[in-house]
């Protein structure tokens, strides 16, 4: 028998949400409105066979029941950091209702959506809510709910919590306990290559001035990120390094706002980067915030543009926005309930990018340079066979060389111990499913500590 106030909530839950058998509403507004997708934080080799390898670690860890369920009977929770309005959760939303729905879920009495639940206490109690109300598979969508999600699987043995993002599960030793991940880092890659292609039309034009170069005479970039995490961190560097696939001579800036979605600190944050002569803002952050400024800043006539996260950024930024990142969580978790389903058991760890279909970049803005649709399809290509490699060692520096040893912190103690570099390319989502690349390499120059 669990707390008194876990029952209470239950009971509460039952009556406002119809506790996973809830009413399964997931019309989204606000950022999701140009959202046309039900998307949107290798092999020993690299990407290529990162899937295959991902599955077949995470199976020698998990020890799911192999008998098949039904789907009628099945119960799900996803517990959401903010709501509908956040990019982000609305991917998640989307992606969930679309997965259920292909696998013959009934989303209104089998899905229970629960919003603006936070990194903390609240968490624990919303998923030991779920539990008591029935739920077989509890979700969490944000990094930092997964010690909370971790403390109810303790107690709830018979349930599989599953927090996205996270980084814990295959350290804990829980069969019960998974993370979920995509191979954003990808998606982030292409955006990159979409802006390269920009800036390469900005300078041959003559469209930059003075103030657009740093000392070295790069092209000045900018980036919005939310807390320097390792997510982060692999994030803008995948970026970066699209970009200087297609114009090499480029610097970039982060700002960090020390939040997943803060519309004004993002915009503000834009505004900085824009202050100090960057031509092309990226991020990873959940709002609007930074592509509108960006786009308040070109009809006040600067020469900007942007690059979106999670939804297509075209509403908020109609002239600038050049494309978005995006996950395709529908992929993930259709291929996570299908596992389940089926008896398999779900992996500790599982991720997958462009080969599986897990990620993309939205449709591509009217301010695109001309050839990029042509060029994101040849990298798109390259990734999905695996003849591209993000992180390839060859591609960039750290202190002036090319490094041969990174390392990933795996065991959560805040020092890489665990080599990440294997045949020249760092094993982004192959150890884990969660980003492990933290390196700080040579043309990023982060503003603050987030």
């Amino acid at each position: 028998m669990k707390k008194l106030f876990a029952l209470i909530l239950s009971l509460a839950m039952v009556l406002s949400l119809t506790a996973c058998g809830g009413s399964g509403d997931t019309d989204t507004t606000g950022d999701t409105a140009t959202d046309d997708t039900t998307t949107s934080d290798e092999s020993t080799a690299g990407d290529t066979d990162a899937a295959e390898e991902n599955g077949d670690e995470a199976d020698e860890t998990s020890t799911d029941e192999t008998a098949s369920y039904d789907v009628s009977e099945l119960k799900i929770g996803l517990i959401c950091v903010e709501d509908e309005q956040s990019g982000y959760d609305a991917a998640h939303i989307n992606g969930l209702t679309e997965a259920c729905q292909e696998l013959g879920i009934d989303v209104d009495s089998q899905v229970t959506f629960v919003y603006n639940i936070g990194e903390d206490e609240e968490c624990y109690d919303t998923a030991v809510d779920l539990a008591e109300a029935g739920c077989d598979i509890i979700i969490s969508d944000s990094y930092g709910h997964q010690s909370y999600m971790l403390q109810a699987a303790q107690e709830y043995s018979d349930i599989i919590f599953i927090a996205d993002t996270g980084d814990m599960a295959n350290q804990v030793g829980l069969d019960n306990y998974k993370n979920l991940f995509t191979y954003v880092y990808q998606s982030r890659y292409v955006s990159g290559v979409v802006a390269g292609m920009k800036i390469a039309e900005l300078v041959e034009n003559g469209e930059l001035t003075e103030d657009n170069y740093d000392a070295d005479g790069n092209v000045l970039v900018g980036y919005v990120g939310a807390y320097p995490y390792a997510e982060v961190v692999s994030g803008y560097t995948a970026f970066y390094l699209g970009i200087k696939s297609v114009y090499p001579d480029v610097s970039m800036q982060v700002q960090y706002t020390n939040s997943w979605y803060d519309w004004t600190g993002e915009y503000e944050a834009a505004n900085t980067l824009m202050a100090n002569g960057c031509v092309i803002i990226g991020q990873h952050a959940d709002s609007t915030g930074a592509p509108s400024a960006v786009q308040a800043a070109y009809e006040s006539g600067s020469t900007v543009f942007c690059v979106g996260y999670n939804i297509d950024m075209l509403t908020s930024a109609p002239d600038t926005a050049l494309t978005s990142a995006q996950n395709n969580w529908s992929v993930i978790y259709r291929e996570t309930l299908e596992s389940y389903l089926s008896g398999a058991g779900i992996p500790t760890d599982f991720a997958a990018g462009y080969a599986d279909g897990a990620v993309q970049i939205s449709a591509l803005g009217p301010a695109c340079a001309d050839g990029t649709e042509e060029k994101v399809a040849e990298v798109e290509a390259a990734l999905t066979d695996g003849s591209l490699q993000v992180f390839d060692v060859s591609t960039f520096t750290i202190d002036g060389v090319n490094p041969t040893s990174i390392l990933i912190d795996m065991d959560l103690d805040y020092t890489g111990e665990t080599e990440g570099v294997v045949d020249g390319v760092f094993q982004e989502s192959v150890l884990r499913s969660a980003p492990g690349f933290e390196a700080r390499i040579d043309g990023i120059t982060e503003l603050n500590n987030g």
